[in-house]
């Protein structure tokens, strides 16, 4: 790195909230393996504290030598659907005691893998996982679960739709003395990645490493800035502004990958340049659209301006590191945004909005607060669109929506931390069970058929 590219880098970490958002250590539990559930937690508990014990002492290392914060220090492990599928047990829930104290042991805010991927059906490990979420998110603090229900090439798996419509509202019930956090911990997914360092959705991927680094840069602050200079400038330039920016910003993440790696003695896997908004001022996805030229993020014009900064966050990234991976590309969640929540709160933004938005952002519907009335069967066929739009695409799309116990739209949720708070939004409320309860597979597209 040349004395400018330093000079700008610090002008980034001290005026425009750039950090690097997460290090995620991907750990494989694929030895831990064992019929009896004590034998297999105590391998899992040992794994895990054994191969990240030096994981936040070493990103603390880096935040003070490079002087770049380092918000996050995470943990990804195999999903357990696979990794405890021998065990005997009709349920995982002591498997989520066991990741969730050896998170607290190492010092991780989040173990990401309680997971089951049934894109096209279900083992019995895979129902025994899903089954045992509601409890699971209840009772601990850092696990967070994902399924992964649809892919391009497998099609939709509506059974296990209909099943994670039932299971959120469980899970919403069990934390409803918390504004039913349990949901914030747990995203529905379609063509979900196995290199994801970004909760709620990480899990060590089968065709993974036994222990890799992951990196996940965010920087929506930096991206703003440099905007601010280009005010009124014609596409090209404004395409060219967001290249530059997120390749200097992708540099960064590359340097404390790299060291952090080193230090460890564990591969590198990617950097996911993801702009990951938080809810401070000055740090958010929907204050870029304005930039851009509009009064609120949902005005007309919205799903272009996320195109636009999606391709040109990536095309920028991929020129400073060869492994970019993960999701990559700008996030809108509604609750960790201080302007999705202004936009939510003055109108300009709904639920249909925010689908339409999921074609072309990194991921889908995430953080989003809804009615605690909300029927499993809407939340299913909010989670069938949204795979839908996965599926078709070749995209990984993803739904985290919160139906808060006991709220109704337009009050307010506090989660808290780098969770933040939101606006209960309207849902439509006209019935699909009709539809989702015709179970079985909705095939893939022809464009699967690629060999």
């Amino acid at each position: 790195m040349s004395i400018v590219e330093v000079q700008e880098t610090n002008k980034m970490i001290r005026e425009m909230n750039l950090d690097v958002r997460t290090i995620t250590m991907g750990i494989s539990l694929m030895d831990c393996a064992h019929t009896d559930m004590q034998t297999f937690n105590q391998k899992v508990y040992d794994k895990i504290t054994r191969s990240a014990e030096k994981l936040v002492k070493t990103g603390e290392e880096l935040e003070r030598q490079f002087g770049v914060p380092i918000v996050n220090k995470r943990i990804s492990v195999t999903p357990i659907a696979i990794a405890a599928g021998s065990v005997h047990t009709d349920t995982y829930v002591p498997v989520a005691e066991a990741l969730d104290r050896a998170a607290k042991e190492v010092g991780v805010n989040f173990i990401g893998g309680f997971s089951a991927l049934v894109q096209k059906g279900c083992t019995k490990g895979d129902r025994i996982l899903i089954e045992s979420i509601p409890e699971a998110l209840a009772v601990t603090e850092r696990v967070c679960s994902s399924v992964n229900v649809g892919s391009s090439r497998s099609g939709i798996n509506m059974d296990a739709v209909k099943l994670m419509g039932d299971i959120i509202i469980q899970t919403a019930e069990r934390t409803k003395d918390r504004d039913s956090i349990g949901c914030a911990k747990l995203v529905v997914f379609c063509n979900a990645v196995e290199d994801n360092p970004f909760m709620a959705g990480a899990f060590h991927g089968v065709g993974e490493r036994e222990c890799v680094i992951n990196v996940g840069v965010s920087g929506p602050g930096v991206i703003k800035r440099a905007l601010e200079e280009v005010r009124g400038q014609d596409f090209e330039t404004l395409c060219e502004t967001i290249k530059r920016t997120a390749f200097k910003v992708t540099r960064v993440g590359q340097l404390v990958a790299q060291e952090a790696s080193k230090r460890m003695g564990v591969p590198f896997g990617i950097i996911d340049l993801s702009l990951a908004p938080t809810p401070l001022i000055g740090d958010s996805i929907a204050e870029i659209f304005q930039v851009m030229g509009l009064e609120e993020a949902g005005a007309p014009g919205t799903t272009a301006a996320l195109a636009i900064l999606n391709d040109n966050v990536k095309k920028g990234g991929v020129m400073a590191s060869s492994y970019v991976g993960g999701l990559s590309g700008a996030f809108i969640p509604v609750s960790e945004d201080h302007g999705m929540i202004q936009a939510v709160q003055r109108g300009a933004l709904t639920l249909e909005k925010l689908e339409a938005m999921t074609c072309v952002c990194s991921v889908g519907l995430d953080m989003i607060a809804i009615p605690g009335s909300t029927s499993k069967a809407t939340l299913s066929g909010i989670i069938a669109d949204e795979a839908a739009i996965g599926m078709v695409n070749n995209k990984t799309t993803a739904v985290r929506l919160i139906p808060v116990i006991g709220k109704d739209v337009g009050e307010m949720v506090e989660f808290g931390g780098l969770l933040g708070y939101a606006p209960v939004m309207a849902v439509n409320s006209f019935d699909c069970s009709g539809f989702v309860n015709r179970g079985g597979r909705i095939p893939a597209p022809i464009h699967s058929f690629k060999n």
